[in-house]
């Protein structure tokens, strides 16, 4: 079961982070992504973590501006969020899955396990 948290209202420029806990299964054997979806729009990758010590991927729309990372102790996956854009505002979604293929970090399709979303909103 997947926990997504720390959303919440940050004025353009700002910074925020948000957390994905995970509980029933061990973080690090999956690949963990983070998603977003804006009102009335589809939803998009964001970031995502390889299990273990693999590579981190971002959109080119966040890349320079959000850090991924894992704490493995904490079994909790972070997307650090600066510099932030109204654009961002969204609700963002974290998802774990196992075994994926490079070719398909980026589509939802590929995750098996999704929390319940954490609202973000950039005022401008």
């Amino acid at each position: 079961q997947l926990q997504a948290s720390g959303g919440g209202l940050v004025q353009a420029g700002g910074s925020l982070r948000v957390s994905c806990a995970q509980s029933g299964v061990t973080f690090s054997t999956y690949t963990v992504g983070w998603f977003r979806q804006a009102t009335g729009k589809e939803r998009e990758f964001v970031a995502a973590i390889r299990r273990g010590g693999g590579g981190t991927y971002y959109a080119d729309s966040v890349k320079g501006r959000f850090t991924i990372s894992r704490d493995s102790a904490k079994n909790t996956v972070y997307l650090q969020m600066n510099s932030l854009k109204p654009e961002d505002t969204a609700v963002y979604y974290c998802a774990a899955g196992n075994s994926l293929i490079l070719s398909s970090i980026g589509s939802a399709s590929a995750y098996s396990y999704w929390g319940q979303g954490t609202l973000v909103t950039v005022s401008s």
